[in-house]
């Protein structure tokens, strides 16, 4: 079987691929060129692959150079927080938090949660991108992703932190001008705006005490992202269902209502999804921790809020 490559071999192999040569790799990390390029190579002979391409002007990756530095970065990185928080204790965070999130749930809670982590922990620093888009956790290099729904993805791990309620919201402007409202059924009769994003955008179910009815609504506009949904429902474009703490400012403040409020539809989960048997810092879990505090206040009556 074959020796596994050490890892001082795999740091002097990315410090060559980031600096750009062999000379600055050498420069930034304190030692000779020599010793850059006989580590390199023996790496290259233990895997029998070349890793770059050596001309007189450049060095280039390989194929099999890029998705072995892609892993390296991984690789290392995790290899020295585990020895920075062994040497320290396990409950202190260390490095960069990196973390992704929905849009507006990442505006609307993610970003108070990351304000309260840095307030703890200010020697910290934090990568965050905030996308409605998946992201492949492993390759994009995210420590965690928040994710809306109802999952189905085994390959990560996956921790529920909350839920969301979804709402059926419109204008006042279209409630005064819409035909009145007695079930769902006569949601047909009203315009629809359906969002992309969402895997069926004009089918739902709603749910009281007695009975459940579904509906097929009328789609008068088709967004394909759920800020766009957001905008047209504010203008009175027509009716549409949102997250619950997206729009609960613009029930509050009179901007949207909350159509058929006896009505209920399906509640959403909240989760935070781990790379799958992936070192799990203690920033993350503090940063974890944080997250459900802080949603645990969006959800909180104003006054409980505010005392």
């Amino acid at each position: 079987m074959r020796d596994v490559p050490n890892l001082n071999r795999l740091a002097y192999f990315t410090a060559v691929v980031e600096a750009g040569s062999f000379t600055a790799a050498a420069e930034r990390l304190g030692i000779a060129k020599t010793v850059v390029s006989h580590q390199v190579s023996r790496l290259e002979e233990e895997l029998q692959a070349t890793l770059l391409k050596r001309t007189t002007r450049k060095l280039q990756l390989t194929e099999t150079g890029r998705g072995l530095y892609d892993r390296a970065v991984v690789i290392l990185r995790d290899a020295e927080e585990a020895f920075g928080e062994a040497s320290q204790g396990t409950t202190i965070p260390t490095g960069t938090l990196t973390v992704t999130a929905p849009v507006e749930y990442g505006q609307t809670v993610v970003a108070r949660a990351i304000a309260a982590f840095l307030q703890r922990f200010p020697h910290l620093k934090v990568e965050v991108k905030f996308d409605d888009a998946l992201v492949d956790l492993v390759s994009a290099d995210f420590d965690v992703a928040i994710r809306l729904g109802w999952l189905t993805d085994s390959t990560h791990q996956m921790q529920k932190l909350g839920s969301f309620r979804q709402l059926l919201v419109c204008a006042p402007s279209l409630a005064r001008s819409s035909p009145e409202l007695q079930s769902p059924a006569d949601l047909k009769k009203w315009p629809w705006i359906g969002n992309r994003v969402l895997k069926h955008p004009l089918d739902w179910t709603f749910s009281n005490a007695k009975k459940m009815v579904a509906l097929s609504g009328r789609a008068a506009v088709m967004a394909d992202m759920t800020p766009a949904a957001y905008a047209c429902v504010l203008a009175g474009a027509g009716v549409t269902v949102l997250p619950d703490f997206m729009v609960q400012r613009d029930l509050t403040e009179g901007r949207l209502i909350h159509v058929l409020p006896q009505w209920s539809l399906p509640e959403g989960g909240i989760y935070a999804v781990y790379p799958a048997a992936r070192f799990r810092p203690a920033r993350v879990r503090h940063f974890v921790d944080l997250l459900i505090e802080t949603d645990r206040q969006r959800i909180k009556p104003a006054a409980d809020r505010s005392s």
